[in-house]
């Protein structure tokens, strides 16, 4: 049981005497830490490799980028090392096997998980060990993953910079003075540098999307419902939804096979199982209508649009019509942050109330004004939004998909907690630099953020597909096709210039 953080300095040690038993020699243990979690799982289930090898092979991973990047923040290889022989042993008596069958996961430490330290990045919570797991952990591990630890988030969540008073700041494995944004930030850093090979996280205004694109890897934000959120204090509202993270448009398939499809304790979950999600994801995009959103009117930063719209000519080759169009969003500015202040004050009454000197100023700021709304302030948000999302189902009556940059800026400096200007744009508060990802939570479509390429400097960026409403298998196929026609999510971060060993 890991009640506390632990050092992780020196896990995994025996690794590199116990692994490789039965995969091919030619494969070092990291190559196999960075195989798509298809391959991995494939490679158990044929058995031509142990679930307690694949997990010694992460754990000295981990021993040897995580204290530079500081993406895991709470690791537990005993407990998971009695996982893994069980999982073993499972699979030795002809056991049904699950579709996460020995892949080792780390959860967003904002998910409880039974016996494990869970913080929400908050000194309130710095020493909370839940008795409980909730929903998505429980999938999971039914699903037959190897729970290792927690990755990093900032405090509650609230912000797309991954740093907090209880663990500090996870630093982007592709140049350390930069973000990994946020907030499933340490998700997004051990996915990219092979210490895990599937990860969880929740968006609300860009969490799955924003630190998928400044880490060079994959986030889904499916539709609201597809991945049920239990425990949750406001079941029926919308903006915040829980989902997968991988290294690849299939591995992150593979993960929501597990974790979609309903629940009874969640009112709005969508009836259609998991399980649908599980099929090959290949298929003719050729006459699909893309609109190139371009900057949808926002500020940007020149090499963000440089490196996406580059991309216009991969889309082209597909087969797909892009046009250059974009939905009317206006409004979706205010109905956020009317949405997201009300969910702050619901979510944080009472620590306003009893532990004020233990919030950040950011987390008080956004409750007060949760506080401050009148019925009628939420009453014209939820009218705007549905006006809103009107008038995007009707524009994508024309179009299949709208393709447009996940982020208006690359990653930015470790120590700045927000960027306070794009392209000579002031911003005026610490969210406002997200608009290109949170003005699509507002409409609840799903979105895809898949690699985009580099900036000049070597840094990631990332673009977003957005489907129609309810269709994430349609915003999965185009990606997938994408990303086989790019193969862009293998270029590594150069690990070598962080091995702390």
């Amino acid at each position: 049981m890991a009640g506390s953080a632990i050092p992780l300095l020196k896990q995994g040690d025996r690794a590199s005497e116990e692994y490789g038993a039965n995969v091919p020699q030619t494969m070092k243990s990291m190559d196999l830490c960075f195989l798509p979690a298809l391959e991995q799982v494939g490679l158990i289930k044929s058995g031509q490799l142990s679930a307690r090898e694949l997990l010694e092979a992460h754990l000295t991973q981990i021993g040897r980028v995580n204290p530079a990047v500081n993406a895991i923040v709470t690791l537990d290889p005993e407990g998971a090392r009695e996982q893994a022989l069980a999982a073993d042993e499972a699979q030795a008596s002809g056991a049904t096997l699950g579709p996460l069958h020995g892949l080792p996961v780390a959860h967003k430490d904002l998910l409880e998980t039974r016996g494990m330290l869970t913080t929400y990045g908050s000194p309130i919570h710095r020493d909370y060990v839940p008795d409980f797991d909730a929903l998505l952990a429980e999938r999971i591990s039914a699903a037959g993953a190897i729970r290792i630890g927690k990755t990093n988030t900032p405090e509650f969540g609230a912000g797309s910079q991954t740093f907090n008073p209880v663990f500090g700041a996870t630093r982007n494995p592709y140049n350390l003075s930069k973000t990994v944004g946020g907030s499933s930030g340490g998700a997004a850093a051990a996915l990219a540098c092979g210490m895990i090979p599937i990860a969880d996280g929740s968006d609300m205004g860009g969490s799955l999307r924003n630190p998928a694109s400044f880490c060079n890897v994959v986030g889904l934000r499916p539709s609201p419902g597809r991945v049920p959120a239990v425990p949750q204090r406001m079941g029926w509202f919308t903006l915040s939804v829980e989902g997968p993270m991988a290294r690849t448009v299939g591995d992150v398939a593979l993960l929501l096979s597990a974790i979609a499809g309903p629940d009874p304790r969640a009112p709005l979950s969508l009836s259609e199982p998991g399980s649908d999600f599980g099929q090959p994801l290949e298929g003719d995009l050729s006459g699909a209508r893309i609109a190139w959103a371009g900057n949808l009117g926002l500020p940007f930063d020149p090499e963000v649009l440089r490196v996406v719209n580059a991309q216009r000519r991969t889309f082209e080759a597909l087969g797909c019509v892009v046009e250059d169009a974009r939905p009317d969003l206006s409004a979706a500015d205010a109905i956020f942050k009317t949405l997201r202040a009300w969910s702050f004050y619901a979510g944080h009454a009472d620590n306003l109330r009893d532990r004020r000197g233990q919030l950040k100023r950011t987390i008080i700021d956004n409750a007060e004004h949760g506080a401050r709304l009148s019925g009628a302030d939420v009453a014209q948000a939820e009218i705007a939004r549905t006006q809103l999302f009107l008038r995007v189902t009707e524009f994508m009556r024309r179009y299949d998909f709208i393709v447009l940059p996940t982020v208006q800026v690359p990653p930015f400096d470790v120590t700045l907690e927000y960027p306070t200007e794009i392209d000579g744009a002031p911003m005026e508060s610490y969210i406002d630099w997200m608009r290109s990802c949170y003005y699509i939570s507002t409409i609840g479509n799903p979105a895809l953020s898949v690699p985009a390429g580099f900036t000049r400097a070597g840094l990631p960026v990332g673009l977003q597909i957005v489907g129609r409403h309810h269709d994430d298998w349609g915003v999965l196929q185009l990606g997938f096709a994408y990303e086989a026609a790019t193969a862009l999510w293998k270029r590594r971060p150069n690990l070598d210039l962080i091995d702390t060993r």
